[in-house]
């Protein structure tokens, strides 16, 4: 009778054995597979991640946001080139360096406003080029060889049962 117990015992400790290391193979090939999908989506730039999204965005730059921008802009600089004038007392004591420094920060204001979603583009796809760079190096090192640590985990379950 004594033989028949171990026996089931024995055969119940198997099975357990068996669902916790296919539980755990699925697990790590899970995880495996996750990282690699998580920096592929990761890496995508907006214009390949919905083109009709980003052609909108692009379009509503160009009309919308530029213009408004501008107009801002022209009524900073122009408040800006007025008050400069009239600090100085109405050209008596104006120097010429004042008008230069006015100039290049009227093309430096421009050009911002002007390529504000080229800078932005850049950003994301300096961003994008890191992560495709970084996506070999994650998905080789992160990627879990399930063999050698189940191999562990199996040798500790037989020690314990």
């Amino acid at each position: 009778m004594l033989n028949i117990l171990d026996i089931i015992q024995d055969w119940i400790k198997e099975i357990l054995r068996d669902c916790i290391m296919g539980n755990l193979d699925g697990m790590f090939n899970q995880i495996n597979s996750e990282v690699g999908e998580v920096a592929a989506n990761v890496g995508t730039t907006p214009a390949a991640w919905n083109a009709g999204v980003f052609s909108m965005i692009r379009n509503l730059s160009d009309t919308v946001v530029v213009p408004v921008a501008g107009i801002i802009l022209t009524f900073v600089l122009c408040y800006e080139l007025i008050s400069m004038l009239m600090e100085k007392n109405n050209f008596h004591d104006f120097e010429t360096f004042a008008l230069y420094k006015w100039i290049l920060k009227v093309f430096v204001a421009v050009y911002l406003v002007t390529h504000t979603f080229d800078i932005t583009m850049a950003i994301f796809e300096v961003a994008q080029n890191v992560v495709q760079q970084s996506a070999g190096v994650i998905t080789g090192t992160t990627s879990i060889d399930f063999a050698a640590a189940l191999g562990d985990v199996a040798a500790q379950l037989e020690s314990r049962c």
